[in-house]
C-alpha cells in the first residue's frame, strides 16, 4: 500500500499544513507525553495521554507528507498508525 493508494480509496485527503498547525500539534503531544509520565494520575489516564500523543505525532508525520486522514468513516486512527512506515520513509521489511 502507498499513500497514493490510500488517497485513491478515500482513506486520505491532500493537506498542506501550516507551521502554526504543526507547532500546535507538537505542543499538544509534548503536554500529553508529560501527562503520560505523571505517576500521580491513574494508569488509564496516563495510557489515554500516551495514545493521544501517538496520534498527534502520527498526524504530524502524515501532514508533513502532504495528507491528512479522511474522517468520513471509522478507522482513521488505524490508517495513521499503519501508514507511519510510509510517512516516516521507513523501508518495508515484510
Amino acid at each position: 500500500m502507498t499513500l497514493q493508494n490510500l488517497l485513491k480509496i478515500g482513506r486520505l485527503k491532500p493537506h498542506a499544513p501550516t507551521a502554526d498547525e504543526i507547532r500546535r500539534l507538537l505542543a499538544a503531544a509534548e503536554r500529553n507525553l508529560a501527562d503520560a509520565r505523571a505517576d500521580i494520575i491513574s494508569d488509564e489516564t496516563r495510557f489515554d495521554a500516551a495514545y493521544k500523543a501517538i496520534m498527534q505525532l502520527a498526524l504530524i508525520a502524515m501532514m508533513a507528507s502532504g495528507y491528512r486522514p479522511s474522517t468520513n468513516e471509522p478507522g482513521h486512527h488505524q490508517t495513521m498508525i499503519q501508514s507511519l512506515p510510509l510517512t516516516l520513509g521507513l523501508p518495508n521489511t515484510t
